[in-house]
């Protein structure tokens, strides 16, 4: 897997997610379809602590470290115990922009990364070119999700009128 692709995809992808939030007032930012959905300020949050704790930590362990443990991870948890529905939207892009800005940068300093390298824990094993790829798609993931938000926003914003017309979702 050649690295240089991935780096701009993460960064793209930072792009689109901050486009995504752009226009968003705090009603919407803080607002959840239901109990079970995440808003969009906690998406941002949980990108960014993602994007601190998790992927780069855990690659970098797996590519220099792997007989060392990561220390762990709890992104269900950290929604609620963080408060992350309190927090300022745009501060919460920010700081995950910012942060994803010292991603880029490290992934730049790799050099020839051992793809196949591995590391393993009490709940299996995974190479750091796994890690590397759920990094990229997780963001996809909550890219799509961030839609989800803004398309069920507009479905409620808009009540009498319907969407129907616009296709099926």
């Amino acid at each position: 897997m050649e690295l240089a692709p991935y780096i701009e995809r993460l960064a793209i992808n930072a792009k689109s997610i901050e486009q995504l939030i752009v226009g968003v007032d705090d009603a919407q930012a803080k607002w959840k379809p239901d109990a079970d959905t995440w808003s969009i300020v906690e998406v941002m949050n949980h990108l960014y602590d993602t994007e601190y704790l998790d992927f780069k930590v855990r690659l970098d362990y797996i590519l220099h470290k792997p007989n060392q443990d990561a220390p762990e991870i709890y992104p269900q948890q950290w929604v609620t115990e963080r408060a992350y529905n309190h927090r300022d939207l745009a501060s919460s892009v920010q700081n995950f922009l910012d942060e994803r800005q010292k991603s880029l940068d490290w992934l730049g300093t790799l050099s020839s990364p051992n793809w196949d390298a591995t590391m393993t824990r009490d709940w299996g094993t995974i190479r750091a070119g796994d890690m590397f790829s759920a990094w990229v798609a997780h963001d996809l993931l909550h890219l799509r999700q961030l839609v989800e938000l803004h398309y069920a926003w507009t479905v409620k914003q808009v009540v009498p009128y319907q969407v129907n017309y616009a296709g099926d979702w």
